[in-house]
């Protein structure tokens, strides 16, 4: 397969590469599978099938870093994706523990050691691993001391239950006081064209080569609009401002690696395409100065 054959099929290749941890390495165009389930987030898909088959051509199409928690459904995504995917040949599998869900829309923290330790093992077993690559704490229970958080999540990877630890929705303070107790592999925050409240924690992740994951990465609002920056770029390319969005977060850092998610096939072979997109620097700048970044 040629250079330009294989950028065809696989596009995702063109995002680069990075190493968890240092050490397990991914494309950093992934893809996050909280979509596939119900309205609000709760139950099962409207179309089961269409799931499986958004999950299969991600990978299809280079995809090697899947994200997802179980509170997604909850524990459908993690069946979804075990379906689908199984035995993983290639492909890591993240997932988060810390949320507690009451209904469709409802989301409550919940950090105590011994709830993350069975959600950890209920994760196993519904994703049929004996290891979690990455597990991410997926918020800092305010009701719970902190250090008593970041604590399960090293004894679980010196368990050998967890390979690499994240932390979802933090402070560069909360990173620091995590890194005294257990290695922070990645960190998932929201981030995009329209909100970057996240940039110092980018920073703080580029400087020390952790991967920053940005959740409602697609996100461009009224910079989508006609004569709007990513507009103009969309035109320009012959992409779409999704594409646009996904290419410039590609671009802002070594450590970005986004995970748009979709329950569209279309959609995911539009979002997986955005890894061969450039940006100028005309480009670069513009949407850059638009955000205020």
């Amino acid at each position: 397969m040629t250079a330009s054959t294989a950028s065809l099929t696989r596009p995702v290749a063109g995002s680069g590469i990075f190493r968890l941890g240092g050490a397990t390495p991914v494309h950093r165009l992934g893809y996050g599978a909280m979509q596939l389930t119900g309205q609000g987030v709760w139950g099962p898909p409207q179309d089961r099938d269409e799931a499986i088959r958004v999950l299969r051509r991600a990978v299809e199409l280079g995809v090697d870093l899947i994200d997802t928690a179980d509170s997604y459904g909850p524990a459908v995504s993690e069946e979804l994706i075990r379906e689908a995917l199984h035995p993983y040949e290639g492909v890591t599998v993240a997932t988060k523990a810390g949320l507690l869900r009451t209904g469709p829309g409802q989301w409550h923290a919940c950090g105590r050691p011994e709830y993350l330790r069975q959600q950890c093992e209920l994760s196993l077993r519904r994703l049929g691993l004996e290891r979690i690559e990455l597990f991410q704490l997926h918020r800092i229970d305010p009701t719970v001391p902190a250090g008593e958080q970041f604590g399960a999540l090293a004894e679980l990877q010196s368990e050998g239950k967890v390979g690499l630890v994240g932390l979802s929705e933090v402070t560069v303070d909360e990173i620091a006081h995590a890194g005294r107790t257990v290695e922070v592999a990645t960190v998932q925050n929201r981030y995009n064209l329209t909100d970057r409240a996240s940039d110092d924690v980018l920073r703080y992740c580029t400087e020390r080569g952790i991967g920053f994951i940005p959740w409602f990465p697609i996100a461009a609002g009224e910079l989508a609009k006609p004569g709007g920056p990513v507009h103009e770029a969309a035109i320009a390319l012959g992409a779409t401002p999704a594409q646009v969005a996904l290419a410039w977060l590609l671009q802002r850092s070594s450590v970005m690696l986004p995970i748009p998610g979709t329950s569209s096939v279309e959609h995911v072979e539009e979002n997986c395409a955005a890894a061969a997109l450039h940006l100028d620097l005309a480009a670069v700048n513009a949407l850059d100065e638009s955000g205020g970044g």
